[in-house]
């Protein structure tokens, strides 16, 4: 396990220390550490379109919708004609993180879905295997009869993104093909809104037997909301879902909006802790937020200015570490706001990925508490029963960090870890 971020030396394990043991090479190599997630299998068609485009295939500008196969071909090959195709790569959301979280950990990820039974070279099965790291392992999904998954992001010259998804395979996932145990010794279950669409489609069913699964196992089951049209439109039924099995909840301010109603992200996220126990909210140009819980005994102050929005002195507690809200004795919430990191890169294409990498960083922390449960099992760390490795002002760091390669890179997924020199100006100082 590569651990988060850029770190001081004396924030590793020193085993000289009074009090911790070194580690067990061979009780570390039978315990597991990755993640799971189950996703919607998709090769992502990047475009730049017009307007008028738009208009002519009665896209609605901004929104996610889906295309039958007939119009996703038609749509597809006019693109290719005119040259508007900028790039086509491996997508998802969820797939994306899970290639972000093995790119930043080193660590393997494991991927549930259905994919085309015949693949042959140059086809859109064989680009999402080739655009994925090696260390997410794909030998549990379920072969389907049907094409591969297509979402075409078509983006306008204002930088608006709208997505036209072409279903293929991408909802056969049958409820069969969930290794229970796979999902009870990962560090975290990862699943997005979009797998719940539509109650008649099998991953539906697949989604609901993988978290009752985790909830049964208490692995902390992450979810990432996709849109705010999809959101709007069950919102009471989004609000339960997450209520009764996710842990953390991720998404942008307006997929924020549809959820709670509120414009304010730190209000939205302050409601949405009602429902999870750590909340990530993205606000574009404006930077993120994150919100949890921390037992009121294990609460730690900052060092920084206090900052006052629409909640006075919001980010007091935000070097605590956040916890699940049934372990904190007496439960305060805790917040934290980053605006990007150094502004932002110079130029930005699309803000495509930039929210799953910042989720792939959260995951990373995640598993890294798990790691460090097992590696150095006498750590005063262990004391905690918390969440996440780091504290909730240095995962808001971390999380910022890969957001601006995501968009540096104009690609959802990283081609590469985070350089592992940078100068006084980027450099991050990460607590313990």
């Amino acid at each position: 396990m590569k651990f988060p971020g850029k770190r001081k030396n004396k924030h590793y394990f020193p085993v000289t220390e009074k009090g911790r043991e070194s580690a067990d090479p061979h009780f570390l190599q039978t315990e597991p550490f990755y993640l799971v997630g189950i996703d919607q299998l998709l090769v992502d068609i990047e475009c730049a379109v017009e307007q008028e485009f738009l208009i002519r295939h009665q896209l609605k500008k901004g929104q996610s919708q889906i295309l039958d196969d007939q119009a996703a071909e038609t749509i597809y090959r006019e693109l290719k004609m005119s040259g508007k195709i900028l790039g086509e790569y491996a997508g998802g959301s969820v797939g994306n993180t899970l290639h972000n979280y093995s790119v930043l950990s080193e660590e393997r990820s494991v991927a549930l879905g259905a994919i085309t039974r015949n693949i042959t070279v140059g086809d859109y099965a064989f680009k999402y295997i080739r655009n994925t790291s090696a260390k997410v392992d794909l030998s549990y999904l379920q072969p389907s009869e049907n094409p591969m998954g297509r979402a075409m992001c078509f983006v306008t010259p204002d930088g608006e993104r709208t997505f036209g998804i072409s279903k293929g395979c991408m909802n056969d996932l049958a409820p069969e093909f969930i290794p229970a145990e796979v999902i009870e010794k990962a560090s975290a279950l990862l699943i997005s809104a979009y797998l719940l669409r539509d109650e008649k489609d099998p991953i539906f069913s697949s989604a609901i037997k993988a978290c009752e699964t985790a909830l049964k196992a208490k692995v902390p089951v992450v979810m990432t909301l996709g849109t705010s049209f999809l959101i709007a439109s069950k919102r009471d039924f989004f609000r339960e879902f997450i209520k009764k099995y996710v842990t953390c909840a991720a998404m942008n301010d307006l997929e924020a909006l549809a959820l709670t109603g509120l414009g304010d992200p730190l209000l939205a996220a302050e409601n949405i802790l009602e429902l999870a126990d750590l909340v990530l909210v993205t606000v574009g140009a404006s930077g993120l937020y994150l919100a949890g819980y921390v037992d009121e005994q294990f609460a730690r102050r900052t060092t920084y200015k206090l900052h006052t929005k629409s909640i006075v002195d919001y980010n007091l507690y935000e070097f605590s570490r956040p916890m699940r809200k049934s372990d904190c004795a007496k439960p305060l919430k805790i917040y934290t706001h980053i605006n990007p990191f150094l502004g932002g890169p110079m130029i930005i294409k699309n803000t495509n990925g930039a929210g799953d990498g910042a989720l792939a960083a959260i995951l990373h922390d995640l598993g890294a508490r798990k790691y460090h449960q097992a590696k150095v099992p006498n750590s005063p760390k262990n004391l905690v029963n918390s969440l996440s490795y780091s504290s909730l002002s240095q995962i808001s760091k971390y999380a910022n960090r890969v957001s601006f390669e995501v968009l540096a890179q104009n690609s959802p997924r990283l081609m590469r870890a985070l350089p592992e020199k940078e100068d006084s100006l980027q450099e991050a100082y990460w607590d313990a």
